[in-house]
């Protein structure tokens, strides 16, 4: 069907480079591949051989259906499996599968706490998983694969998770509007550090006595935290919880983070968070249980098309967010974009060289059948009708996602 598909839109196309039935093995190939840096080279040979190929605007909206068609047919997660390993003939990759495994209403990614040798998924299990079953959500709890203190982070563990999560939702068809991350202690800073990193693909963020890595000062003071974090949190929901008196997790590193919150509330607008602190209860769950904290994220959804987008990527491979895209991320920039569609106008400014990034465009997001106005730091960039490609079709409806699928990129430098 896929190659019918193509065929479709090639014989109306400018150019012809691949055959149909070779852009169809390229699609596949795409769409097979994992997520992380190992998979970019790959990515972009890929993308590089359909660059430039013209579609039709009315036959968008096939391809893309062929393309999620595609990502259906992908790998799946053993149903009711309980515990398994991810790569079962190294034993590697521990996780387990919980929560409410028939019709769920939600995805929650649970991450246990730790520390240096120290952490196991069945710790995560038992405290949170009953919590999840009573609100009828999805739960997998996976192992960090290398048990140190940034073990969310550390040894390709951030990348497997993102590959669990896409690997659920595909067996449980959850809706991707319904994808929420939740820890405790050092799963607190994991769901704080994956949640910012990817906030596009999730509805809310849960973390408990964890907190983002802090920046001391000679006297051990908190004075800020990690970059990447704050900025990408403007369109994700956040529900923080606290001890005032925590002897391992102490508030000062979360009472940082909530205060540059209200910083980048203040700039950029958004940024749906309450940080929830309590006397007395040091390392333990919060007041009435997780079943609290969940709670408060229980009926919250996915926003898919904020007309602000802030983004401070700190990952090489993590090149789509939201409605930007980016060839290669300029780790640590500070990029704004506003999009207005009574104007059809897109203001972008970007605090460091931007070349690579792009916005991508489609109904969703602006009219696309009339002039569209981009401008980078105040610089008029791009004037005109945006047409649809077939690398951007591909690139942005590799994830089976249709909010985060697109039809037309414009390069802001």
């Amino acid at each position: 069907m896929l190659t019918l598909a193509i065929a479709s839109f090639l014989s109306q196309a400018q150019a012809k480079p691949l055959s149909p039935k070779e852009q169809s093995a390229r699609f596949e190939a795409y769409v097979a591949l994992e997520q992380g840096p190992k998979s970019l080279p790959e990515q972009r040979r890929i993308l590089a051989e359909l660059a430039g190929v013209p579609v039709q605007p009315t036959a968008v909206a096939a391809l893309q259906k062929s393309i999620w068609k595609l990502w259906e047919k992908g790998p799946q997660l053993e149903k009711d499996s309980g515990q398994t390993y991810y790569w079962e003939d190294d034993k590697r990759g521990l996780f387990i599968v919980g929560g409410q495994t028939k019709k769920p209403k939600g995805l929650a990614i649970c991450m246990h706490g730790g520390g240096k040798g120290s952490g196991d998924a069945g710790s995560a299990h038992g405290a949170y998983n009953a919590a999840l079953s009573n609100i009828d959500w999805l739960a997998i709890y996976p192992e960090v694969l290398e048990k140190t203190e940034h073990g969310w982070t550390d040894s390709g563990t951030e990348e497997w998770v993102l590959e669990l999560l896409v690997r659920a939702r595909r067996t449980w068809k959850v809706d991707p509007d319904r994808v929420y991350l939740v820890g405790h202690s050092m799963g607190g800073y994991g769901s704080w550090t994956l949640g910012a990193h990817h906030a596009d693909q999730l509805a809310a963020l849960a973390p408990s006595a964890g907190a983002p890595t802090p920046y001391l000062n000679a006297k051990d003071e908190v004075i800020d935290i990690v970059s990447g974090i704050v900025p990408n949190l403007r369109n994700v929901a956040l529900r923080i919880y606290q001890s005032n008196d925590d002897p391992k997790v102490p508030p000062d590193a979360n009472r940082c983070a909530v205060k540059k919150l209200e910083q980048a509330k203040e700039l950029y607008g958004g940024f749906d968070y309450e940080y929830w602190e309590v006397p007395g209860r040091q390392h333990e769950a919060p007041p009435g249980g997780f079943e609290a904290h969940l709670a408060k994220i229980e009926k919250i959804e996915r926003t898919t098309h904020p007309a602000t987008v802030v983004w401070q990527p700190t990952l090489n491979w993590k090149r789509q967010f939201y409605w930007l895209f980016w060839e290669d991320p300029y780790k640590e920039a500070l990029v704004v974009a506003k999009a207005n569609r009574k104007t059809n106008q897109v203001h972008v400014t970007c605090d460091k060289s931007a070349k690579g990034l792009s916005v991508l465009v489609d109904e969703k997001l602006l009219d696309v059948a009339k002039e569209i106005t981009v401008f980078l730091n105040e610089k008029e960039v791009f004037r005109g009708i945006p047409k649809p490609d077939l690398a951007t079709i591909l690139a942005s409806a590799a994830s089976g996602d249709p909010d985060l699928s697109y039809s037309a990129r414009i390069v802001l430098e």
